[in-house]
């Protein structure tokens, strides 16, 4: 065989081999291979902050990675929950949300992004049933004797909220809609500064979170008239649940999830929530969060196809309420 046709024999050779390999293209990079940064839309402290930070130091081990949490605060969580949306969706960014800013936000703000379409649900952590209170003088003992009240007095009584669109605030809403009843609003820079107000006798109620009244309540200085729930509370179970106390079907939590950019991809997803629902699993971390008042989800709803149907529910429901009342961001 001549140089020449050697040489054609060689790069011919070379192109098959080439063919071979890019017909054959390597494994993708195992997910993890860096670490994991889960976005807080709110300042460190806060209850989505301190479940964010239980959850990330429990994940680490089963990825294998450490989880990063950055809290990334402004316009009631919607500027860390857009900076997510936006975020190359390769399952290394993902946001710790919640009821305010998957679901309110998307009624009360322009955004840039949408809440419902702009994300991959990960996992529904947990969820806060919230307790509908009073002040320890208000002339009645039950829920249906709270309302008979209410509708007797209408404008007269104000509840407590942390600003509009917030739980108390828009739980309020839906309660005189479904009541047929009318009182005041009077925001809040929080629901602690609320609860000092009850307290003090300036205002008559609050649809409150468990961890700011159940310790009044056990105190004796506040009175319970339902669980905005199911069921009751394991730790506050002389509260009935509002279908128990007259009121079936008025259910309000303030829920926690973890979602991911639009288009992670599936296998990335499953890894992320394998790694949840592990440490949702752990006994320290269930003491944490219920410490928290927080109730994990049973592990049939520890899925992304569960979430995906919980947050389009949820849309549907609060949505026309918030618009009806014209809430917007303040």
């Amino acid at each position: 065989m001549n140089g020449r046709a050697l040489l054609q024999s060689f790069a011919a050779l070379m192109a098959a081999t080439l063919a071979l390999v890019t017909s054959h293209p390597a494994p993708a990079q195992t997910f993890p291979s860096r670490p994991i940064t889960i976005v807080v839309p709110f300042a460190a402290g806060g209850p989505i902050d301190t479940l964010a930070r239980v959850m990330a130091e429990r994940m680490r081990s089963p990825l294998g990675q450490p989880v990063i949490i950055e809290n990334v605060t402004g316009a009631a969580g919607s500027i860390g929950a857009g900076r997510v949306a936006r975020a190359a969706p390769d399952g290394y960014t993902v946001v710790a949300g919640f009821w305010g800013t998957h679901v309110v936000n998307g009624a009360t703000q322009a955004l840039a992004y949408d809440v419902l379409n702009d994300f991959e649900p990960i996992l529904q952590m947990s969820n806060n049933m919230q307790v509908i209170v009073g002040r320890k003088t208000l002339p009645a003992d039950n829920l249906k004797g709270l309302i008979a009240w209410l509708r007797a007095n209408p404008d007269v009584a104000a509840a407590g909220t942390a600003g509009g669109g917030s739980p108390q605030h828009v739980d309020g809403i839906f309660f005189q809609n479904a009541t047929g009843t009318r009182f005041r609003f009077v925001p809040y820079r929080g629901g602690a500064p609320a609860m000092q107000d009850l307290l003090a006798g300036q205002i008559d109620l609050i649809f409150a979170d468990q961890t700011t009244s159940l310790p009044q309540v056990r105190s004796g200085n506040i009175k319970a008239f339902a669980v905005t729930g199911k069921s009751r509370l394991p730790t506050a179970p002389d509260i009935p649940s509002v279908d128990e106390a007259g009121l079936p079907g008025f259910y309000c939590s303030v829920w926690n999830a973890l979602f991911a950019p639009k288009g992670t991809p599936r296998d990335v997803i499953a890894r992320l929530n394998a790694a949840a629902v592990d440490a949702l699993a752990e006994p320290e971390v269930r003491q944490r969060l219920a410490d928290l008042g927080q109730q994990i989800v049973p592990r049939d709803e520890q899925t992304p196809e569960a979430l995906a149907a919980f947050h389009k529910a949820e849309i549907a429901k609060w949505w026309p309420i918030i618009r009806a009342a014209g809430i917007r961001a303040e």
